[in-house]
Parts: structure tokens; C-alpha cells; sequence
């Protein structure tokens, strides 16, 4: 049976597997037991290297569709998507060849599919090395955060820049799964735990499905693993320094693989392993971790699937959605956590004064966890989205993730709503690719617009609203205008020749009424900007109805009421 065991097993435990040998053994795997355990290629990397995936079965029903059809709870865990954080590859690893050799656990699945991503980011599994995880202890070779186009797979969950989102997108949409389990190492502050864990944000996650993971799930998760020999706490995510000031629970966006997942009714986690922790004592915790939310999921199938039903068909006809949402500072709870004395010492590098926890010094107490995020940017649902077939980039992303559209079959004018965008702030530094917008000031305007034959029209009485509307809603946290797949309306396409301008910005005054109140008012607001006679022009052409760019600022997707 020596052929069975993991690279991880076979060697001193500080080891991980390569993604070549993490391939071979699944199909050696897949080959010995097909009854059990169906995997193949799923998709391509930007690097061209072969992403895989597998189902385990009980019965050694794989076909997708079956399973869809007969409403059978899907399970999926995903590995690898950073390869510095190997845990959770190994571990399923073992997982998988445990379900294929001990009946009982495989059984104890009943009509549970284990879906499986054995290692996602495969282009920053090859690039292999120790030296990228600064403060991690172990394992001795391990891969890197970045893909092949140097992008966090973990910031690229709606934006897509990658084939590998890509792939996963359509592979998450074809499963639908039910819960997620995404494995992870955490950096940051010194505490007992070995596992931490970062789930859905409930209040985002929201409704029923919401209140049954604060108040069933992760209770009992929490106590399942504290029976395991893992005591588990939130992730550690400090307000101030240390932990001592409290921890803020994470506001995972759907950038992120929960925040994704939520877009789709699926209660997500994203186990931290702790990376001061050896890492036989990290594996054998996020195995505990996998196979208790397994557990609880198997066990809870009915409950689960009949609340993420509930929420989908409520998406189908509730008037507003929450876009947004923050922390509120006010209303804290407790969490009772175990940690380590934090200490500011003089140090030796230079003239300051440098954190440092002392593990001699252990300590318990209740500490405030904020963990309320109310919604703060709500919008009005509208029937249905229209959207210019011009901007194919967010239409992809729309069909990769199921959303049913249509096409209009004639040209039309349509009465519409839509967003006037007044001013973004964009960060001063690429983000993942992006200059990403951070905040976004909006005016909601109606008009007749004509469009055309072929655009899209996309209703939200259907299962995928919530995903649409984030997505298209520009104020969600993670909107397509906010990773900036609309930028080019945000720039006047036609300017003027200031000598000539200049006469002729009297007569618009004179002809346009409207105009002349406003310009008016703006003197009076900004007296110090008379003097400048580009900032008197500007105004004076960007607000006169003559010359008037209609697509300019105007946000391109449209509301129908």
C-alpha cells in the first residue's frame, strides 16, 4: 500500500507535494478505484499547465447533470490557489484516498458529491522555492502567491484577468456547490491557535441562510473542532495592533473566494492556518477543519439546500439589494480567545519602538470581535438591466457565471434609468492590474436612449440576480465599474481651442438660459477660479447642452423599472 500514501506521508512531514506529483497520484488514484473517484483536466492555465478536478461518489455517480438533476449536496474544496500555503493540497490529498479505501468514510457520504480542485494555481505551484513566506514555518520547497501574469488568484474572483478564474468561475457555475472550503495560511499576529477561520460574512451573506451560519454552522464547527483537538477562533484580524484591542471579523468582498461564492448563495470558509505553527501541526488541522464542515454539511444537506433555494427565489422579486456593506464600530460582540502578551520593545534596527508577543506570558479573556456589517449602499432593483453589447467584458463575465440574458431582436428606443457618474477616487498605484476605484459618487438620471439590435437584456426574476446586480450595481464593492471595465466613458472625447472658444462661450450663455444660472452659481462657489480661464472654459463646455457628449460620465448600463 506504500504506493498510496502521500508525498507527505512518504517523507519527514515537512514536505509538500509538487504539482506534477500531485497530478500523477490522483490518476493513479482514479485509476485503482473508478467506483469511487472520477478526475481529469478541467481547464488551461495562462501558462498553458493543465488545471484538474475530481468528484468522490459513494455510489460512483460522476455525471454532473445526474447529480444536478437528482439535487444531491455538493461539497467542494479548493487547494492551492495560494501554493506558499500547501496544507490543505496534502491534506486532501489523504482525504480522498481515505474515502477510496475505508468504506465506512465513504458511506458516511451518502448522496454528498466531494468535489474537489486538487491545486488551483498551478503556474505559481512551479515556481518553487523557500525564501517567499518570510515568517512561515514550513514546509521545507513550497510554490508562490503570484500566477504566471504575477496576479493573486485570490483577487481575481470577478474580474477575471485570468484563464484560471475564468476556469473557475464556469467550474463553480456548472456545480453550484452547496459549501465551500478554500485552505489558506494566515500571516499576522501571535496567538495559540492553530486554525483560524474566515467564513461568509453573514450579515452580507444575509436572510435565513445568513442566520443559520452564525447561528447553527459555525457553532458547531467551533465546538466540533475543539473536540478534534483544534480549538478554532475567528481569523485574526486586529482593529488596532495586537489582538488585545480586539479583532474585526473579515468583510470578505467577492473578490476574495467566500465573497465569490456568496454571489451564488454558497456558505464559503477559508481556513487560516496559523504560519508560525509547524506545518504537520497546520496539515493535521486543516484536515480537521475540511472534514468537519464535510460533516456538518452532509448532515445538514436538506437544511442547507432548502435556505439557498429560498434565497435565490427571493432574489427573483425583492425590491432593493444591498450593494454594500461596513463595520459598525458600535456594536461589538465577545469572543473568547487565547492569546500571547503582546510587548513594544526598543529595537535594534532603528530609533522606534517595534511589537513582539512573549508566549511565556499566555493569556484568556474576552476580547471585543466586530462582527456586524449593516448594508450602507442599498439601490432600488430594477426589472431588468440593459446592457450595450459593445462591452463584452462584463456580458463574458455575466454568462460565465450563469446569468440568463437575452437579446433584443430590432433597434428600439427605450425610457430607461441610469447612472451620471460625478467623480471617482482611484488608487494611486496599480491594484492587481487594475487602477481600481475606491469610491464612486453617482447621480441616478431617467432618459430616452436608443439601443440596438443584439444587446442584452438582463431580467432578475432568475436564480443569478444577486450576481448581476452586484456586479453591474456600480457601488457594489466589487462592481465591473469599479475594476474599471467601463473607464473610457469617464473621458471627453472632444475639446475645444480656447481662443476661439472664448467668443463663443458668450453666445451659449446668452443662448442657454439653464447654462448661464448654473455658470453663475459656480462663480459664486469658486471665486478664486474666475481668474483661470481654462477652469471658466471647462466649465462652460462640459455643462452647455450644444456640445454635449451624452455617453460621457454615463455610466453604459441601463435600468429598466
Amino acid at each position: 500500500m506504500n504506493e498510496l500514501l502521500t508525498p507527505y506521508e512518504q517523507g519527514n512531514k515537512n514536505q509538500t507535494t509538487t504539482w506534477a506529483e500531485c497530478v500523477a497520484w490522483y490518476e493513479m488514484l482514479a485509476r485503482r478505484f473508478p467506483a469511487v473517484l472520477s478526475f481529469g483536466q478541467v481547464g488551461t492555465s495562462d501558462a498553458g499547465v493543465p488545471i484538474h478536478a475530481g468528484v468522490v461518489s459513494a455510489d460512483g455517480v460522476f455525471d454532473r447533470a445526474r447529480i444536478k438533476s437528482e439535487g444531491r449536496p455538493v461539497f467542494f474544496n479548493n487547494n492551492g490557489i495560494h501554493p506558499g500555503e500547501p496544507e490543505g493540497v496534502d491534506a486532501c490529498m489523504a482525504m480522498v484516498r481515505d474515502f477510496c479505501v475505508e468504506p465506512a468514510r465513504l458511506a458516511a457520504l451518502g448522496k454528498t458529491v466531494f468535489l474537489f480542485v486538487p491545486l488551483y494555481n498551478v503556474d505559481g505551484s512551479l515556481n518553487r522555492a523557500d525564501t517567499s513566506r518570510v515568517n512561515q514555518d514550513g514546509p521545507e520547497q513550497f510554490g508562490f502567491r503570484g500566477n504566471s501574469r504575477h496576479l493573486d488568484l485570490n483577487r481575481d474572483f470577478v474580474k477575471c484577468d485570468t484563464l484560471t478564474a475564468r476556469v473557475f468561475n464556469q467550474l463553480f457555475t456548472a456545480w453550484d456547490p452547496d459549501v465551500m472550503v478554500d485552505t489558506h495560511t494566515s500571516n499576522g499576529a501571535d496567538y495559540s491557535y492553530t486554525m483560524t477561520l474566515i467564513h461568509t460574512q453573514a450579515d452580507k451573506l444575509g436572510g435565513a441562510l445568513g442566520a443559520f451560519l452564525t447561528d447553527t454552522m459555525l457553532p458547531a464547527m467551533f465546538a466540533d473542532m475543539a473536540r478534534r483537538g483544534w480549538p478554532t477562533c475567528p481569523y485574526v484580524n486586529p482593529v488596532k495592533d495586537s489582538p488585545d484591542h480586539g479583532i474585526a471579523e473579515f468583510l470578505e468582498t467577492p473578490r476574495f473566494s467566500t465573497g465569490y461564492a456568496a454571489l451564488h448563495h454558497t456558505i464559503g470558509f477559508m481556513p487560516e492556518t496559523h504560519m508560525l505553527k509547524p506545518f504537520a501541526d497546520r496539515y493535521d488541522s486543516m484536515r480537521a477543519l475540511v472534514e468537519s464542515a464535510l460533516a456538518f454539511t452532509v448532515e445538514h444537506a436538506a437544511r442547507i439546500q432548502g435556505l439557498r433555494r429560498a434565497a435565490k427565489d427571493e432574489g427573483k422579486t425583492r425590491p432593493e439589494w444591498p450593494v454594500h456593506w461596513s463595520m459598525d464600530e458600535s456594536k461589538p460582540s465577545s469572543f473568547r480567545f487565547q492569546g500571547y502578551a503582546a510587548k513594544y520593545l526598543p529595537s535594534l534596527l532603528g530609533d522606534y519602538t517595534r511589537l513582539s508577543y512573549d508566549r511565556s506570558q499566555a493569556w484568556e479573556r474576552d476580547i471585543a470581535y466586530f462582527n456586524s456589517f449593516p448594508a450602507d449602499v442599498t439601490v432600488k432593483a430594477p426589472r431588468a438591466y440593459v446592457i450595450p453589447q459593445a462591452w463584452r467584458e462584463a456580458i463574458e463575465r455575466l454568462e460565465w457565471n450563469g446569468v440568463q440574458m437575452t437579446r433584443l431582436a430590432a433597434d428600439t428606443a427605450m425610457d430607461v434609468e441610469y447612472y451620471q457618474v460625478k467623480s471617482v477616487t482611484s488608487r494611486a498605484n496599480a491594484y492587481e492590474g487594475h487602477m481600481f476605484h475606491d469610491d464612486v459618487v453617482l447621480e441616478k438620471r431617467s432618459g430616452r436612449v436608443n439601443v440596438r439590435a443584439g444587446d442584452y437584456v438582463v431580467a432578475l426574476d432568475q436564480d443569478h440576480a444577486r450576481y448581476a446586480v452586484e456586479m453591474l450595481e456600480p457601488q457594489g464593492h466589487d462592481s465591473f465599474f469599479r475594476w474599471g471595465f467601463f473607464n473610457s466613458v469617464l473621458e471627453k472625447k472632444e475639446a475645444y481651442s480656447d481662443y476661439v472658444f472664448e467668443d463663443h462661450a458668450l453666445e451659449l450663455l446668452r443662448d442657454e438660459p439653464e447654462l448661464k444660472a448654473r455658470f453663475e452659481a459656480w462663480k459664486g462657489a469658486n471665486a478664486a477660479l474666475v481668474a483661470d480661464q481654462g477652469a471658466v472654459l471647462d466649465f462652460i463646455f462640459a455643462n452647455c447642452k450644444r456640445y454635449r457628449e451624452p455617453e460621457w460620465s454615463r455610466y453604459p448600463v441601463f435600468m429598466l423599472a
